[in-house]
């Protein structure tokens, strides 16, 4: 059995368990959070608007969700779709679930934003072109936390029909 992460669930050395377990998160890293579900801007991203959407159960696999998990992710991936479209002005939204990254397999999907003027050497699959970049080419964490707040506070994310808990 995996050694639990601090706080209680999870799994140490997960970063997605670590987030889950902390309660003193910058807007950033708890941009929404329910019982099920919790969504952080990429640390590591040079484009704006690069979510990661994770369970907040320690899980592996896209077949370890259970139905009501299940039901919540496309209820969530739709409104957080909405949101991004609404508060970055994209064309559309990339879902991506690989979660193969050493230290990253804890179920993920990269929620990111497609502008209609995306260069076509970052189109699709090579969108990933954007993450790991130089600290002077990543957004900052300033405009990661204006945007998670703007993404807060919009009408896609409110209450109503998901089981959230507040930022």
């Amino acid at each position: 059995m995996s050694e639990v992460a601090p706080g209680g669930f999870g799994t140490a050395g997960c970063h997605s368990c670590q987030l889950a377990n902390r309660s003193d998160l910058p807007p950033r890293d708890h941009i929404y959070a329910d019982s099920r579900w919790q969504v952080a801007h990429a640390f590591d991203s040079a484009l704006l608007g690069w979510l990661i959407l994770f369970p907040v159960r320690h899980l592996t696999s896209l077949s370890e969700l259970t139905d009501d998990e299940a039901a919540g992710l496309g209820i969530l991936q739709h409104r957080l779709s909405q949101t991004l479209i609404d508060a970055v002005g994209c064309a559309k939204i990339y879902s991506i679930l690989l979660a193969e990254a050493e230290g990253f397999a804890h179920l993920h999907f990269h929620i990111v934003p497609r502008h209609a003027d995306i260069p076509a050497e970052f189109r699709g699959p090579r969108v990933f072109g954007y993450l790991g970049r130089a600290d002077s080419e990543r957004v900052s964490d300033e405009d990661m936390d204006a945007l998670a707040r703007r993404l807060q506070t919009h009408p896609a994310l409110s209450r109503t029909g998901l089981d959230r808990r507040d930022p």
